[in-house]
């Protein structure tokens, strides 16, 4: 067993080590969980530790070392059963998601849960820790180079403190939240990070990521054959979709249509020279193809109409009505509603966005289609903003 103690760290670097850990993590109701990865210059996020807690166990796993097989962790989390906790927990749902075939479940997120309890928009992890456990985290270590080794003693502390701060603030908040009866409110939240949809690179969905700025057939076949070609060219060397071709480029190629290395010269947003590369060659072939067959490839895609024009003055009532509820609640503004869909609930009778439906229906939603129809008013008193009910 190669397992490191130094000052309390307990730093795992082969299967054994491993599996002995997976023992003592399995003990637990709950497992905290945080990772550090490294992304700047490759497609998918270069796994660097893995840190994992219980309520009174921790461990740092090193995912770098050639002695170590992350199968018995990996199984460890995929179970059903145990509670799965991390602060914004996307990034680290999408790694876990790409190791395993399948995000890992159920999830408990503490950002989620802090704007549940009113305690701000999308909170960092530092500010949580201040305002829950009056603690301060030394963050220079934070962007330090995750993928040299050996990790240093100040690296891991740091890493460290990312669980066993957390299962405190778990606890915390957790508590909170039974207490407010929005434990429902939490899995309805996280839905989204244990949907495999949610992290879909499929290279013939990536289109999908891409603003449709027309519905024309030769625009729609090229944006879906070109982000496409992108996608799988940059899964294929591993480097971000940027550094492939950059989404002006797309665009532009979408909209201009080069057919030939002389018409691809002439775009702004396509690099100097790429049309007499290899992979510029390639790209030109598919955009002929497309344009030869725009149906075989044009995605399915129906224009939204124009916004219908709201009266006037209604999204300004909605807003104040949103921070009311939203302040009598004690919960983040931003967790019920957006700009946008306000935008939607003034000028729409039964908008699809997310502020209509579930929990977010019963707190705001209701209410708003309330002032809308006339049955709500908005009074200024002394004490603030007061619900009238008509």
């Amino acid at each position: 067993m190669n397992t490191t103690q130094q000052d309390q760290l307990n730093v795992v670097t082969d299967t054994g080590a491993l599996e002995q850990a997976c023992v003592e993590l399995a003990k637990g109701e709950f497992i905290v969980l945080d990772t550090e990865f490294h992304r700047e210059s490759t497609f998918w996020p270069k796994l660097c530790l893995i840190q994992a807690a219980t309520a009174d166990y921790d461990v740092l796993i090193d995912p770098l070392s050639d002695d170590i097989d992350l199968t018995p962790f990996l199984n460890l989390i995929a179970e059903p059963g145990r509670m799965k906790v991390f602060h914004a927990a996307r990034q680290d749902m999408e790694i876990f998601n790409r190791l395993m075939g399948t995000p890992p479940g159920p999830v408990f997120d503490s950002q989620i849960a802090a704007m549940a309890c009113g305690l701000g928009d999308s909170i960092s992890y530092e500010n949580l820790v201040a305002q829950l456990l009056k603690a301060r985290i030394d963050k220079s270590s934070q962007f330090t180079d995750w993928t040299r080794r050996p990790l240093s003693a100040k690296q891991l502390h740091y890493a460290r403190g990312d669980v066993t701060h957390l299962r405190e603030i778990y606890v915390i908040l957790k508590e909170k939240l039974e207490k407010l009866d929005r434990m429902r409110w939490i899995e309805e939240e996280t839905a989204i990070l244990t949907d495999p949809a949610t992290f879909d690179t499929a290279p013939e969905n990536a289109w999908k990521r891409m603003k449709l700025r027309n519905s024309a057939k030769p625009y729609l076949a090229l944006i879906a054959a070109v982000s496409q070609w992108r996608e799988a060219l940059a899964q294929e060397l591993d480097k971000p979709r940027s550094r492939v071709l950059k989404d002006d480029a797309v665009q532009e190629i979408a909209v201009q249509k080069p057919r030939n290395e002389a018409a691809m010269d002439r775009l702004r947003a396509v690099p100097k020279g790429f049309s007499r590369s290899t992979n510029g060659r390639s790209l030109i072939q598919v955009i002929n193809d497309a344009l030869d067959d725009p149906d075989a490839y044009a995605p399915e895609y129906q224009r939204r109409s124009a916004p219908a024009h709201p009266p006037s003055g209604l999204p300004e009532l909605l807003k104040v009505l949103l921070k009311q509820v939203s302040d009598e609640a004690g919960v983040a503004t931003r967790l019920i509603a957006n700009a946008a869909d306000v935008e939607r609930i003034a000028a729409e009778s039964e908008p699809d966005v997310a502020a209509m439906r579930g929990w977010r229906r019963e707190v705001f939603g209701e209410k708003a289609i309330a002032l809308k129809s006339g049955k709500l008013a908005l009074a200024a008193t002394p004490d603030g903003v007061k619900l009238i009910e008509l």
